[in-house]
């Protein structure tokens, strides 16, 4: 039987169901923000946990598992669990993932091995990831047209307070309570509570039973996640300076092509996929995946690499540097709530278009950045802003522009019946371009510093006197900076042009939707 349109699925809901609240959407909101929290609780802790784990601290990078693990299962799990939110309905997704992420984090309470640890993320990314396609389905469940992106605004916000909170609800959680542990333990009883609220909170909407549900493509939820999977594994390398991929890279990213053709084949000759093609408006649904690539690549190299900047620039130590960077994760956070009001008004194309835009212009700025950035300022009449806040504020407010508008244009292209996957799909998209985005620059980054710091000789004090010594030592120091320099300008110019792209897919967005009276 084929998809239900969506005014078949608008029928079968109860008119009750149909008025949205603020406390619905509170409620699928908070949700997002637990799992969001995860997402980047461990950034300033990962010494100590990699310490009891027995990683020393020459060998942190046997650590990032701990990070890319939870990142894995965010990723890998969503299509599959965004369509299935599209058979059962999106409250009993949402406290099945719930329960999943109550199960992950007492599995990484309890670890006393890297492996336990690593399993223990990985289950709470597979269930929190779900958390926002399935909320943002719900959104498209419940709310018309007209209000819709503004709604959508408010649940990628949440998101993104997640990764703005995360790092210091961690270092805060640890301090007070005195053990690492007990932020995973906290989630217990906060996933409970949210349970709950969802039950009440959330409405049951029925859907017709037998053949009217939409069937579930397990078989290609399980290609497409592996596949995933086996790209995520091929582009990790503990050990960057050897070679830009692991010694298992090629063949593990290989595998990964592969399983990705096994799952174009398979959804090319299956009776029930994972995607329906059929009422797919398939020009802006590519571009709007093209586009969230694209703003996924620039928003992870920020994350990353501006913590470098600042420590190893700027002298900050890891909670010095996720102060800084908060300048552009809270103006990414106004940013995705501000986009959902902007695209009521100009439509999807010009709101991404206009806000990549910025946030090219920004990276531009910040590749530019004087050596004494924190004493430089803009002029702008009568105002002298900082620099490095204004641009990293500007960076964050153009990358979160963009946030509803890509997951407005998804879910208008696609049937109702398919809402679920459609807004996993958005989300896989930018996670992908966040992990090939940092993967790739990074590694090129590490070449590039290598290259211009090959024929530099480590000062040492044999045979000089303190004056002299002293002096090639700054001379030194002046150099390695010089490198630095030239290393993350080339790196934040390849994120601008990372903007410049997604701006130009963009343009094949949706443009001005004609005006909706909203009911009511």
């Amino acid at each position: 039987m084929p998809p239900r349109s969506e005014a078949a699925v608008e029928a079968a809901v109860p008119a009750a169901v149909r008025r949205p609240s603020r406390f619905t959407l509170g409620v699928g909101g908070v949700a997002v923000l637990l799992a969001a929290l995860d997402a980047y609780v461990v950034v300033t802790l990962l010494r100590p946990i990699a310490n009891e784990m027995g990683v020393a601290d020459n060998h942190l990078e046997r650590a990032i598992p701990i990070v890319t693990g939870f990142l894995l299962g965010y990723v890998a799990g969503m299509p599959l669990l965004g369509r299935l939110s599209d058979r059962y309905g999106r409250r009993a997704l949402i406290l099945g993932c719930l329960a999943g992420f109550a199960g992950g984090s007492a599995i990484t309470g309890w670890a006393t091995t890297m492996n336990e640890l690593v399993v223990g993320r990985t289950v709470q990314g597979l269930a929190g990831g779900a958390l926002l396609p399935v909320t943002m389905a719900l959104v498209a469940d419940l709310w018309d047209e007209a209000r819709r992106p503004v709604a959508l605004g408010a649940v990628g916000a949440m998101q993104e307070l997640g990764s703005v909170l995360g790092p210091l609800y961690g270092a805060g959680i640890a301090a007070w309570l005195g053990d690492w542990r007990w932020i995973f333990w906290l989630n217990l009883p906060l996933a409970a509570l949210s349970a709950f609220v969802v039950i009440f909170g959330i409405p049951r909407i029925t859907r017709p039973a037998g053949d009217a549900r939409p069937r579930v493509d397990v078989v290609g939820g399980i290609l497409l996640a592996a596949a995933l999977a086996l790209l995520v594994v091929g582009l990790y390398n503990p050990d960057p300076q050897g070679a830009v991929l692991p010694s298992w890279g090629p063949v593990t990213l290989a595998a990964g092509a592969g399983a990705l053709l096994l799952f174009a084949v398979w959804e090319r000759f299956a009776r029930t996929k994972l995607l329906d093609p059929r009422g797919v408006t398939g020009r802006p649904y590519l571009a709007a995946l093209l586009t969230s690539l694209f703003t996924g690549g620039a928003l992870m190299v920020t994350l990353v690499d501006m913590q470098l900047v600042a420590q190893t620039l700027l002298g900050r130590d890891e909670v010095g540097g996720a102060l800084l960077l908060a300048r552009f994760l809270i103006a990414l956070a106004v940013g995705a709530a501000l986009g959902g009001l902007l695209v009521r008004a100009f439509g999807e194309r010009w709101v991404v278009f206009v806000g990549l835009a910025l946030a090219a212009a920004a990276y531009l700025l910040i590749a530019n950045w004087p050596a004494d950035v924190l004493a430089a300022h803009h002029q702008v009449a009568s105002l002298r802003l900082p620099r490095l806040d204004a641009d990293l504020a500007a960076a964050g407010l153009g990358l979160g522009i963009v946030i509803a508008p890509l997951s407005s244009t998804v879910l208008r292209a696609v049937p109702a019946a398919q809402h679920g996957v459609a807004s996993a799909s958005v989300v896989v998209a930018r996670m992908m371009g966040m992990l090939i985005g940092v993967a790739t620059l990074s590694a090129w980054g590490l070449h590039r510093f290598q290259a211009l710091t090959a024929n530099l000789d480590t000062p040492l004090p044999f045979g000089l006197s303190d004056e002299e010594f002293k002096t090639r030592s700054d001379a030194y120091t002046a150099a390695l900076n010089a490198a630095l320099r030239t290393e993350y300008k080339e790196i934040f110019l390849a994120t601008a042009g990372l903007c410049v792209l997604g701006a130009l897919a963009g343009l094949m967005l949706y443009g001005r939707r004609r005006r909706i009276a909203a009911p009511g």
